[in-house]
């Protein structure tokens, strides 16, 4: 994946320097009307780059509202109340443990601590010492320790296994003091890709969580990534996957979207046209994310991650007015595929929102005609 974020730089940048456009010593001597440098985001009310917030998909207030606090103070317990008091079976749930385990990987890297210096991230430790049963500290550390190997360690390392292996302890003794609780399920789910479980143990593992939470996106799309050609599956069998979940979907569910994720995956490196982007296999894939975004809930909390990724497919497909109208609704927060996959992700959204901003006012678009 490196890789093609690394060709698709490259393109944009060829983008950016088309023949209409000519640098010289004194500056832009003239700058096309449809291109990046020539629309003005902001005239549509979004962001700059450097106000994107990278930590999470959309917003998510009560959990901004602890993060902060709990960065500021070192006191774990908004952040336990904050758990206690979110739905188990719902996504949200998911998404916060997400955050707190990421924050708290963050905080460490930033201050790994030494003689005279208290490690960053501390809070969870204490949390977990002064709350061993508490649920939400449970699924958090369980969570943590699997980020933790796969942002320090090599897969197939001794490190890498270690880390691992205490990982999947965490989610056991998570999963036991929260026995209808998904999310340690789901957070085993990142032990069994990284860990290289057999097909059964898989199999095994993702009918505990069907039993729980049948139609969980964040549990398909981790589940997604084991079934990829480049862990543990193929092009075909997460082909497979992502489309029986998209024909068992009950209406407003965003698992419908799943078989665009499964295109994300297996994007070829180097075909960067937009003929690709056309594709029969693309087109139906965006069609299907399409319809589950205009039937899904307003306040799904997964809706922001489709939404985010199909800026990303309808600007390679040029298809810019309905770029631009997943943009409306994503604009402000970029923690989400596949700008995380950046090293910095606020630039590749920006560079993406820049290409579609273009192409809308090439196309006779401007602030007056963009839907609200």
């Amino acid at each position: 994946m490196a890789t093609l974020w690394l060709l698709l730089a490259l393109a944009l940048l060829a983008f950016a320097l088309l023949p209409l456009i000519r640098r010289g010593r004194g500056g832009i001597e003239r700058v096309h009307p449809g291109h990046p440098d020539a629309a003005d985001p902001e005239r549509y009310g979004f962001l700059r780059q450097e106000e994107l917030d990278v930590r999470m998909p959309g917003p998510d207030q009560d959990l901004l509202d602890v993060l902060d606090l709990v960065g500021r103070t070192g006191d774990y317990r908004a952040a336990s109340q904050l758990l206690a008091g979110t739905e188990a079976e719902g996504e949200t749930r998911w998404q916060r443990v997400q955050a707190f385990a990421g924050a708290a990987s963050l905080e460490l890297r930033e201050r790994p601590g030494g003689i005279h210096e208290t490690p960053g991230g501390q809070w969870l430790r204490v949390w977990r010492a002064e709350q061993p049963k508490d649920a939400g500290g449970a699924a958090v550390h369980a969570e943590f320790l699997a980020q933790q190997a796969w942002r320090t360690s090599v897969p197939g390392t001794d490190d890498f296994r270690i880390i691992m292996e205490e990982a999947r302890d965490a989610c056991e003794r998570a999963a036991l003091a929260a026995p209808g609780d998904p999310v340690p399920h789901l957070v085993m789910l990142s032990v069994a890709r990284g860990l290289g479980w057999s097909r059964p143990e898989f199999d095994e593992l993702w009918g505990k969580i069907l039993g729980l939470a049948p139609h969980h996106m964040g549990a398909h799309l981790a589940a997604l990534h084991y079934t990829c050609e480049k862990w543990h599956g193929s092009r075909e069998e997460a082909y497979a996957f992502a489309e029986a979940a998209a024909a068992r979907a009950p209406e407003g569910s965003l698992l419908a979207a799943l078989p665009l994720f499964a295109v994300f995956e297996h994007l070829p490196e180097v075909n960067l046209v937009a003929g690709f982007y056309r594709s029969e296999v693309v087109v139906r894939a965006i069609h299907g994310a399409l319809h589950a975004v205009h039937s899904a809930r307003p306040d799904d909390p997964m809706l922001a991650h489709v939404r985010h990724l199909l800026v990303f497919f309808l600007v390679r497909a040029e298809r810019w007015a309905e770029a631009m109208d997943q943009l409306v609704h994503v604009d402000g927060h970029v923690g989400a595929l596949p700008w995380s996959l950046s090293e910095d992700p606020a630039e590749a959204f920006a560079i993406y929102r820049a290409l579609a901003v273009a192409g809308y006012e090439a196309n006779g678009g401007n602030p007056a005609t963009l839907p609200g």
